[in-house]
């Protein structure tokens, strides 16, 4: 992991309105299209990202979900199809940076901004279908390369071009990936359980984990 302050670019800002999707539901807002200027960024997400699923999806600790070029990339010469910023649902796509760098803690902030990460991306149903593949929520999940949810900490606005400072966690870093492949399968012992606790986790990610595996 590369735990250093440095910046990032954002590469595209991007929201969603609900559409039709083959899934129980029926829509979501998973189908986001870049915006062409700065989008107002408040305690619960984007001006203009329409959330369908507000049980599974939305709220403080999930309000910004970001992906990285670097994993964009990676997937792009697994699939062999060239993907379009947007296309895994995300709010942020960020140069600079990939999933593997990211903890929970890390904060991104410019021009008044402030985001923190809390949690890594855990894909459901509406995701294979956006995706056109029953099988994408696993391979996406084998991969670890999830992207990550952040809170609003700091209302402010991004677009764009913007440049972002990313500062590491001040505390003992809980990776992203530690998190997806300790969602899966892995027992947490009270030593683990006690780290996440310690840090800023996304609420009910914390309490899943302590149930199923404390």
């Amino acid at each position: 992991m590369k735990r250093t302050q440095r910046e990032v670019t954002v590469e595209a800002v991007s929201t969603g309105k609900a559409a039709p999707i083959s899934t129980k539901s029926g829509f979501s807002g998973i189908d986001k299209r870049p915006r062409q200027t700065a989008v107002a960024v408040h305690r619960l997400g984007l001006e203009g990202d329409e959330i369908v699923d507000t049980e599974n999806h939305g709220g403080p600790d999930q309000a910004v979900y970001c992906y990285c070029r670097e994993d964009y990339d990676w997937w792009s010469a697994e699939l062999g199809i060239e993907l379009p910023v947007g296309r895994f649902g995300e709010n942020l796509t960020l140069t600079g940076m990939a999933t593997a760098d990211v903890a929970v803690g890390d904060r991104l902030e410019g021009g008044g901004l402030v985001l923190e990460v809390t949690s890594p991306r855990i894909p459901c149903a509406t995701f294979s279908a956006h995706m056109d593949d029953s099988q994408f929520v696993s391979r996406f999940f084998r991969a670890n390369r999830t992207g990550f949810y952040c809170r609003v900490v700091s209302e402010g606005a991004v677009g764009a071009g913007d440049a972002l400072q990313f500062s590491p966690f001040v505390g003992e870093p809980v990776p992203i990936t530690e998190l997806v492949e300790r969602y899966g399968y892995r027992k947490l012992d009270a030593a683990t359980l006690a780290r996440y606790r310690a840090a800023p986790l996304h609420g009910e990610m914390i309490a899943l984990l302590a149930e199923r595996y404390g």
